[in-house]
């Protein structure tokens, strides 16, 4: 008798799972086709915004490194505002996949909320109530990834990339194709990159880090950073410090964050 109870409650939480999954992949396709339909305006106003040289962020840096007394190349930013679509569909399979990646992104705490709604009946009332924040949090740094992707990296990578030149008779004209991978990488990186926090946290729950194994290995840390803000951003020092300095803020953040952890553990324990 126990045996079908036990299929019978494993086949609950199947479909109790499903239903979860329905209603995320629901919201999604619900903001994609939004985003679909309003794609010339997004496009326009968002996409290839930084193909425009009075982007905000180019204002901003030339004023910030001249006031600090060093030339920048975001002052004389020419980018021509043309992309080139290279196969019949590919303006059509672009608008698509950009309206996906961009529903992902603004269904993402509707995504966390649906999996913490079905983590939750497993928690102890205590768990689960401070495991509410979890949402927000995680929510916060997502978005703060992507502001920061948005209003920094993909500016810097912009410029860069379309003022690179090794002949002068070899010509920038890139394809929307490449743009848009371009796009959609750095915004989902660096959004995932600003969730160490949440992700140090889980991992000195399960006893897999600890603050001493971090403090060790913050030397180790920031030659990692250094070498990804190397690979992320154009081959400038400005560039590169820029970028690493809010992941090493992010690394230092989890420290405490992993301390706390291990505090309140042992505090539980006595």
């Amino acid at each position: 008798m126990s045996e079908p109870q036990k299929e019978m409650s494993f086949l609950g939480h199947l479909e109790e799972l499903r239903w979860h999954l329905v209603r995320s992949v629901a919201a999604v396709f619900i903001i994609a086709i939004v985003l679909f339909v309003f794609r010339e305006t997004i496009y326009n106003n968002f996409i290839i915004a930084h193909t425009h040289s009075d982007f905000i962020t180019y204002k901003f840096f030339c004023k910030a490194f001249a006031s600090l007394g060093m030339e920048s190349s975001f002052c004389n930013i020419q980018i021509p505002s043309k992309l080139q679509a290279l196969s019949l569909t590919q303006q059509l399979m672009s608008s698509l996949w950009v309206s996906l990646i961009l529903g992902v992104i603004l269904a993402f705490p509707y995504l966390l909320w649906e999996m913490w709604r079905f983590v939750a009946p497993g928690l102890h009332p205590t768990e689960r109530k401070k495991s509410r924040g979890f949402l927000f949090v995680a929510s916060f740094l997502f978005f703060v990834g992507i502001a920061f992707s948005y209003y920094v990296i993909m500016p810097m990578s912009v410029s860069f990339f379309y003022g690179f030149q090794i002949a002068d008779n070899i010509v920038n004209n890139f394809t929307l194709d490449s743009y848009i991978s371009l796009f959609t990488n750095t915004m989902l990186g660096i959004s995932l990159v600003f969730e160490l926090p949440v992700l140090i946290y889980f991992l000195t729950r399960l006893g897999l880090v600890t603050p001493s194994f971090l403090k060790k290995y913050r030397k180790h840390s920031l030659v990692l950073v250094l070498l990804l803000s190397a690979i992320i951003t154009p081959p400038d020092v400005a560039s590169q410090v820029i970028v690493s300095i809010p992941i090493l803020i992010l690394y230092e953040i989890s420290i405490h964050i992993s301390s706390f952890v291990i505090k309140r553990q042992r505090k539980n324990a006595k």
